[in-house]
């Protein structure tokens, strides 16, 4: 993960104004994650797993203001940017960890994670599924916005052609893509999204489904009875 630390660290400041022309109906994506992180309660303990720079957790907070989230992040410095986004809000703690092999803590209502856990090789991924799974309260909601490869080879390689297609309509230079294009081939190690569900029942959740899919972008989730 120290690879992944380093190339997240490398491009913290600019992350956030990049996103809106990186990721296709990103508000839709969004959205649908923040509808899925359902809670009986309104001060549920939420921890967000890979962090980043907090967009996740700024619509979670929208959602339970008064919530205690955890933001787990292995970059120092996309948690830097996120520590300033909720400069004084004593609800919001913060975790600069590896992840894949922190003990999460909790228990937590809501375990949410956007565009991080696909970083993880597969075995890693698993093994993270069950901690989640243990980290939860009983009742509590798995929410995971990432990306996943198609289940075959011609619908991975349409759904890459999508994403350049939609890289390439934007204000974004040459340069811009260009790095987001090898981050893409060097960093990301997608996994069918069938594959992953099944990993997620596996690892003892009930209710899994998936309540969005725009080709490589997919919100999963699972709940713990």
């Amino acid at each position: 993960m120290e690879h992944i630390r380093k190339a997240f660290d490398s491009v913290a400041m600019g992350y956030d104004a990049q996103r809106t022309f990186v990721i296709p109906d990103m508000r839709n994506y969004y959205d649908a994650a923040i509808w899925a992180a359902e809670s009986p309660c309104d001060t549920p303990a939420i921890l967000d797993v890979g962090a980043g720079t907090g967009l996740l957790s700024a619509l979670l907070l929208e959602k339970y203001p008064a919530s205690t989230i955890t933001l787990l992040d292995i970059s120092e410095k996309m948690l830097a940017v996120a520590k300033e986004r909720f400069s004084g809000r004593e609800n919001v703690l913060f975790r600069t960890e590896d992840y894949s092999k922190a003990d999460l803590g909790g228990p937590y209502d809501l375990v949410c994670s956007s565009l991080s856990i696909h970083h993880l090789d597969p075995r890693d991924k698993r093994r993270l599924f069950g901690q989640v799974y243990h980290a939860l309260k009983p009742g509590g909601l798995f929410v995971n916005a990432d990306q996943a490869k198609g289940e075959t080879p011609y619908f991975s390689k349409k759904y890459i052609a999508y994403w350049d297609e939609f890289l390439q309509s934007g204000p974004l230079t040459v340069q811009d893509i260009t790095e987001i294009c090898r981050r893409r081939d060097t960093l990301d190690k997608n996994e069918k999204l069938s594959v992953q569900l099944r990993w997620l029942a596996e690892s003892g959740f009930s209710d899994v489904d998936v309540v969005y899919k725009n080709r490589t972008f997919i919100v999963a989730v699972a709940r713990k009875v």
